[in-house]
């Protein structure tokens, strides 16, 4: 019988992911596209975009899913190596029913996986547990030659991009796509809009040979705050590896975290429409919550996961969202995915119209201490256990918190968050007071706790 079992490490809660050749293998891209089609067969759909990143690995794995796919019957497009949010825009702007990028996003090069999506929903959770179950019981549907067609949407998005942009030509950018997949994308675009533009590590490199793809942590910008000092740089902008991430970094050459960079973004999308649902993830910092009260919208905290927010965006309607991962996400004149490149353009067209230094932006907004994202070592099942451990704890002492994604708890002098990751295994945290010397205080009662738990703290 036609049928095979998928690695459990690798089913995610928003994408499967795994290390190439060790829990992730060529055969489960096959099986993959088999279960896929299927899926798509189910809903009456007919076609799949299919896109992968600079991966060593993501050429072979891309042959293997549309060898799957194909067999099935699905008609697929194949876009090539791109960032991902070219191809969610090749999906809605052609209207396709479908798509999967094939890419280990900001996780080191012998990582690679799939993010998927339909046309009405996001593929995360059940529906990733659902198209493993195809697989293992050989449910597929009957054998028929599909159609493989090459096809390119990437000047379409540059004009799309170029039109979009507002930018007064005296303002003086710093580019890092940190030689990820929206390295060619980023170089052209900068070549055709106003300002003056530095970018560095455009070249495409699935071996990230500047440093690690992801624009959270602080030691990878470091290149990108030295352009920005050097070249005197009204700001800095770094992406993930596969572009749905964005970082940014002010004049003064200091990092600015997601959440407030999602506070900054909500004064353009509240001022044409007022009162509108916008959805931060769990980890986001109170004052942003409290910022986007004070600019008329309605803030709701929410799981952390690119899928899981955007279905959180379609249930509730919200038309704007972030997380402190760097996705951002705008359904208010756009389709509503993450897409740090479109981001960084609506970041600018808003900068460019208030004539203001941005580090004097920022310090502008309600004062908060906190901590970076908190990523403490751990295994698969440890973190899940030490997050459930927490939650135990807390309720035996009969104390309130929230339980959406992990635990997150609040003391009088500010509050903390421990989750565990759905990409990496690492247990993430983070802490945040109104002042230097509560912040102390709310981290020793994160550690009282994770003590308890019977977790062996590093330092932070």
């Amino acid at each position: 019988m036609d049928q095979h079992t998928f690695n459990k490490t690798i089913l995610r809660e928003y994408d499967i992911r795994g290390i190439f050749k060790k829990d992730l293998n060529l055969i489960d891209a096959l099986y993959l596209g088999k279960s896929f089609a299927t899926l798509l067969k189910k809903n009456n759909f007919k076609n799949v975009v299919v896109g992968y990143d600079g991966r060593s690995s993501s050429i072979k794995i891309e042959k293997k899913l549309i060898e799957g796919l194909i067999s099935k019957g699905i008609q697929v497009y194949r876009i090539g190596i791109v960032p991902t949010p070219l191809l969610y825009y090749s999906m809605y702007s052609k209207k396709l029913n479908s798509g999967i990028m094939i890419t280990g996003s900001h996780n080191p090069p012998e990582y690679n996986g799939f993010k998927m999506l339909l046309k009405n929903k996001s593929i995360v959770g059940k529906d990733i547990l659902d198209l493993a179950k195809i697989s293992s019981k050989g449910k597929f549907s009957p054998n028929k030659k599909g159609k493989v067609k090459k096809i390119s949407i990437a000047n379409k998005y540059l004009i799309f991009l170029k039109n979009l942009a507002k930018v007064k030509k005296n303002i003086k950018i710093a580019w890092d796509p940190g030689n990820g997949s929206s390295g060619e994308i980023i170089s052209k675009l900068t070549k055709i809009i106003t300002g003056k533009h530095y970018v560095i590590n455009q070249k495409i490199d699935g071996n990230f040979p500047a440093h690690h793809p992801d624009p959270t942590v602080p030691k990878n910008l470091k290149q990108l705050i030295g352009l920005v000092k050097k070249k005197k740089c009204d700001l800095g902008f770094a992406f993930d590896g596969d572009g749905d991430r964005l970082g940014v970094i002010d004049n003064k050459g200091r990092i600015i975290f997601a959440d407030k960079i999602v506070a900054f973004l909500a004064k353009d999308v509240l001022k044409n429409k007022p009162k509108s649902k916008i959805i931060l993830d769990i980890k986001s910092s109170q004052s942003v919550f409290n910022e986007i009260k004070k600019l008329g919208g309605n803030p709701i905290f929410w799981k952390t996961g690119h899928s899981l927010i955007k279905k959180k965006m379609k249930e509730t309607k919200a038309i704007f969202a972030g997380e402190m991962s760097g996705h951002i996400f705008f359904a208010d004149e756009y389709f509503g995915f993450d897409d740090a490149i479109y981001a960084s353009i609506r970041f600018l067209n808003l900068y460019s119209d208030i004539k203001k230094p941005l580090s004097i932006i920022f310090d502008g907004m309600e004062e908060s201490y906190n901590t970076p994202e908190l990523r403490f070592d751990s295994t698969e099942t440890e973190k899940f256990l030490i997050v459930n451990k927490l939650k135990k704890i807390l309720k035996d002492e009969k104390k309130r918190f929230t339980s959406i994604d992990g635990v997150r708890f609040t003391i009088n002098e500010g509050w903390w968050l421990v989750r565990a990751s759905n990409t990496q295994n690492i247990i993430v945290a983070r802490c945040e007071s109104s002042s230097k010397e509560n912040l102390i205080k709310v981290k020793l009662n994160l550690k009282k706790y994770l003590k308890k738990c019977s977790f062996d703290i590093p330092k932070f």
